[in-house]
């Protein structure tokens, strides 16, 4: 071909670089075969891995049936627990009678608070609070009961079905000591007190000031105030709590099986409290079937199977049932909120005031204190809006119930309803439509980093261009509504706005005032004389994706591909320090964790490829598993790499042989964190005869920085949502003035079904993120935080009726109405 120009040429487009390809006249297919290879070496070089909707490597196995849990999982001579539980809420033990059940064929034991009293140390969530008390993790009920549900004995049989006809045989003599069931009630002096050395129901105490409140209370054009309450609701995870422990007596080692969140917390716990080192205490959560916070506590079952395990030298299981489930684990989203909200004459928000009490239950859990829920639920607050002045308290109050703990949006669903509500009132008052009164007080671009009105620190992030994504439907959905009305319907289009920190460094604990430090990661990568690259992390994923999402990470950072990459996780004896899977956590920590091991590797990898091609690392790049010398079609993959350096003789001097390790150990600590905004917009229709909710449209909009799968990201925005509509309409733990719990089956504990799910509209906002490794946020909790509110402000506009209390089942709705119309 005259003219041309022989070989390849390159052209730009953008700040992308391109090659393009020229055949010469004289070319044949020989000589156009390592021109071509190197075409596609150029081409496929560093694909984006990151950002792509990868299939999740996890789900052939679960969705086959080829998973292992709990209750997969039978050793030899393996023993079964089953609990006899207080039927008091709150009663001192005046006898406990087990002959019968010891008596029993296949009983191997039952233990009692003596029988275990002295075998172990106990444990209480600590926190660096002021007005704070603690309490101790009760294995078993010593004394006196606490909550319907609490375990006083427990039988260890062949079976589990003869354990639990031997626990029936279990008789109890109570003195009731009266029940606090009521959390206002419990705040009154003679009140019963759950824990006398406290000399108080009110276990934690704080109170938030900024500014002069009553000055900007006095002054505003508008005051809107109301009082608050989302009842109490439980995880209802599709696999129930299970433990598993085995002791080996020769090694007097201790490996506990868990259906955990936080297998390196667990482990840390057992050690001081079983005087084990930490090299022969191992805890391992295999397949965990949900957990959403439910799963991220210390559990006094765990603790008493590995007890038993030790006294008896023999493996002992234990898994709830549904239920023991909807009894004991811990539980969420019990609040009384006062709070007042003030206004200019043009809507900018002056003031605001808040009074939160948190019906916490029996005991603070650990690690995380009864202060996790209600001093939340006052720190996020003020949202995503300048507050200049503001006040707020929070009281935790134990009551005779189970405790409550992490649940998903901890706190911060309640703190969205509550503002949100108030800001669609300060609205209505005005006569501004909710969307401008959002905007005129959201915080802004330019105002980052900014400091709330509760003292936490926002960083850049999309506030305002979340607000914005979500609101392209506004206006099409309310000439629908006007449509709807138009034809005697009840239709109402509700917003709401939020922000949660995520992926929490050192520098801030999870839980008020704990001292347990949550914000580190540490990844271990390496490379085997194979080529398979394996990563182990401290997290325990129980479904959010992260052994696929994690693979994208280091497949795209080492220049492999996803199906090189196992991801191992769930296991204490893996690293020297983890906690688990919590919070948000762990695809930024652990995902800077991976970025950071895996360019260490990266670079060992690149110093021996050099010194195979004879070349400079700078020529050499590596994608899709194989390394390459740019330009050129020469290249190996990272087996023949590998085999080469762990195997054959005389390929490397000994000196680059001992000086090069495919391996690496990195933590990752992001130090403050990441916020994590969003906005959410729904339609709805009530149904004038049936009261029943539907959702017509649901629009959210995130902020997550960085995609790194969008597939999994829309799943984790789907499934949070789904859970917020089970908090606003229908999930309600209900409790009868003596503390029997009255929604104790599915039955009478309602969940959402796929009937009750809308199609969403999910949109992720991806602000830059400069000072995270790899831009990630988290964004597993959100969907919970922001549809309750968005689904209160919905029904308020339907009915023309506020809503101040959640769920809104057809029950409630019913009277709100007919109460109003009377």
């Amino acid at each position: 071909m005259p003219g041309s120009s022989p070989g390849m040429t390159r052209s730009f487009c953008g700040k992308h670089s391109w090659p393009s390809f020229t055949v010469r006249e004289d070319d044949t297919p020989s000589s156009l075969l390592p021109r071509l290879r190197c075409l596609k070496m150029d081409v496929d070089a560093r694909p984006k891995i990151i950002g792509a909707r990868v299939q999740r490597v996890e789900d052939p196995a679960l969705l086959t049936g080829q998973g292992r849990f709990i209750d997969d999982i039978n050793l030899s001579g393996m023993l079964h627990i089953a609990f006899c539980r207080s039927d008091h809420a709150h009663a001192r033990i005046v006898e406990i009678d087990t002959s019968e059940a010891t008596a029993m064929p296949g009983v191997a034991a039952v233990f009692t608070a003596a029988d275990i009293a002295g075998t172990f140390q106990p444990i209480r969530a600590t926190s660096r609070m002021a007005d704070y008390h603690d309490t101790e993790l009760a294995v078993l009920a010593a004394g006196k009961v606490r909550y319907v549900g609490e375990a006083i004995a427990a039988v260890v049989a062949d079976s589990r079905y003869l354990a639990e006809d031997a626990a029936a045989c279990i008789s109890v003599t109570y003195e009731p000591l009266g029940d606090a069931i009521d959390p206002v009630a419990a705040l009154e002096d003679g009140s019963p007190l759950l824990h006398e050395e406290a000399g108080t129901n009110v276990i934690v105490s704080r109170t938030f000031h900024r500014g002069d409140v009553e000055a900007a209370m006095e002054d505003a054009a508008i005051r809107v105030a109301e009082t608050f309450r989302m009842h109490r609701k439980t995880p209802t995870a599709m696999e129930n709590r299970g433990y598993l422990a085995d002791y080996d007596p020769g090694r007097r080692a201790l490996t506990l099986h868990s259906t955990t969140q936080v297998p390196g917390i667990v482990r840390d716990a057992l050690v001081e409290m079983l005087d084990i080192p930490g090299n022969r205490l191992r805890v391992v959560a295999p397949d965990v079937g949900g957990g959403f916070g439910g799963k991220a506590s210390l559990y006094a079952e765990e603790v008493l199977v590995c007890l038993v395990a030790r006294r008896l030298g023999r493996p002992v299981k234990w898994l709830s049932d549904r239920l023991e489930d909807l009894m004991t684990t811990t539980q969420a989203f019990d609040e009384i909120v006062e709070a007042e909200l003030a206004c200019d004459g043009e809507g900018h928000i002056l003031a605001l005031r808040a009074d939160c009490i948190g019906d916490v239950g029996a005991y603070s859990v650990y690690p995380w204190t009864a202060a996790i829920e209600p001093v939340q639920v006052v720190s996020f607050l003020p949202g995503p809006y300048r507050v200049a002045n503001y006040w707020a308290r929070a009281r935790a109050v134990a009551t005779s119930k189970a405790p409550t703990g992490a649940y998903r949006g901890v706190g911060r669903p309640i703190s969205a309803f509550v503002m949100e509500r108030l800001m669609d009132m300060a609205a209505a008052r005005l006569g501004l439509d909710p969307l401008e009164m959002r905007r005129r007080n959201m915080v802004r671009a330019e105002e980052f980093p900014y400091k709330s009105a509760s003292g936490i620190v926002w960083d850049r992030c999309g506030f305002m261009e979340c607000l914005d994504t979500v609101a392209r439907d506004y206006d099409a959905l309310r000439r629908q509504q006007a449509e709807g009305r138009a034809q005697g319907r009840w239709i109402g289009i509700g917003l709401a706005s939020y922000a949660e920190l995520t992926g929490l460094g050192s520098r801030i604990s999870v839980a008020p005032g704990m001292p347990v430090n949550t914000g580190t990661e540490t990844a271990t990568i390496r490379i085997d004389s194979t080529g398979a690259v394996t990563a182990q992390f401290g997290i325990a994923s129980h479904g959010q994706g992260l052994e696929t999402t994690l693979a994208q990470v280091i497949a795209e950072e080492l220049g492999v591909r996803v199906e090189d990459v196992e991801v191992i996780h769930g296991d204490s004896a893996g690293m020297a320090h983890g906690t688990g899977t919590f919070a948000s956590r762990s695809t930024v920590l652990a995902g800077g964790a991976a970025i950071v091991s895996a360019r260490t590797v990266r670079e060992q990898v690149l110093k021996a490829a050099a010194h195979m091609f004879e070349t400079d690392i700078g020529d050499l790049d590596a994608a899709a598993g194989r390394i390459f010398v740019k330009g050129t079609d020469r290249s190996m993959s990272f087996r023949d790499l590998a085999k080469a350096l762990y195997s054959e003789m005389g390929r490397f001097p000994k000196e680059l042989r001992e000086e090069i390790e495919l391996q690496a150990t990195r933590m990752y600590d992001p130090y403050f964190g990441t916020t994590s905004p969003a906005s959410h917009l729904t339609m709805v229709e009530v149904d004038p005869e049936t009261y029943r909710v539907t959702i017509l449209h649901y629009g959210a909009a995130d902020d997550c920085g960085r995609v790194i799968n969008p597939l999994i990201a829309d799943g984790q925005v789907h499934g949070g949502i789904a859970q917020g509509i089970g908090a606003a309409l229908m999930e309600e733990v209900v409790f009868d003035d003596a503390g029997q719990i009255q929604t104790a089956s599915l039955m009478d504990y309602v969940i959402p079904t796929a009937a009750e799910i809308p199609t969403m509209s999910v949109q992720h906002v991806q602000t830059v993120l400069p000072d995270n490794l790899g831009g990630f946020r988290g964004m597993g909790e959100g969907g919970t935080i922001g549809a309750p509110a968005a689904l209160a402000n919905a029904i308020t506009d339907a009915i023309g009726l506020g809503v101040k209390v959640l769920p809104m089942t057809p029950e409630r709705l019913f009277r709100l109405i007919k109460n109003k119309q009377e």
